[in-house]
């Protein structure tokens, strides 16, 4: 269940809807356009193909009329011993709503019905909130590596973004 939705006036009235997670879809990809770039959902649209092959999850959490407001992959082929959470977003008026929550839980349980018994991700050290959230839930950063995709700028042109990023695992 979703809950937590403020009103526009931030008064404290609670919006209570249910959700579903699913697997992503190709045709959900217009309705994402919230997560990212042009360039981000055709790489997006590049991993669905993965997820055809069982390389990789793709996962949506969508309101009663199917939309998606949460996305994420989980990726079996980064580490034989574990599944790489990537790509987590939600759409941001439903953040701190409990889907990203929800969809690091199913995406866990999708870790554990392949046989893993442990979940990694890497958040960018610029990310307190997100990070917290994965310490909430239990994720214990063991190291930090420099990573680095390529961004769409508003006016379309292509840039290498470059970040330090904390390697954070649970295990399932």
């Amino acid at each position: 269940m979703l809950q937590g939705v403020t009103t526009e006036d931030d008064s404290a009235d609670t919006v209570t809807m249910p959700v579903t997670v699913r697997d992503l879809l190709p045709q959900d990809l217009p309705a994402c356009t919230w997560s990212g770039s042009a360039t981000h959902l055709r790489h997006v649209e590049r991993e669905l193909a993965r997820a055809a092959s069982g390389e990789v999850d793709y996962l949506a959490v969508c309101t009663p009329v199917d939309l998606p407001v949460a996305i994420g992959g989980i990726d079996y082929q980064v580490s034989k011993e574990a599944g790489t959470l990537w790509q987590l977003a939600v759409l941001p008026t439903l953040q701190s709503c409990g889907l990203g929550t929800l969809l690091i839980r199913a995406a866990e349980q999708r870790i554990r019905h392949r046989g893993l018994r442990t979940a990694e991700l890497a958040v960018e050290e610029d990310n307190p909130r997100a990070r917290a959230l994965y310490e909430r839930l239990g994720y214990v950063a063991y190291g930090r590596e420099p990573q680095a995709w390529d961004v769409e700028g508003p006016d379309g042109s292509i840039r290498r973004h470059e970040t330090m990023c904390v390697l954070m695992r649970k295990g399932l």
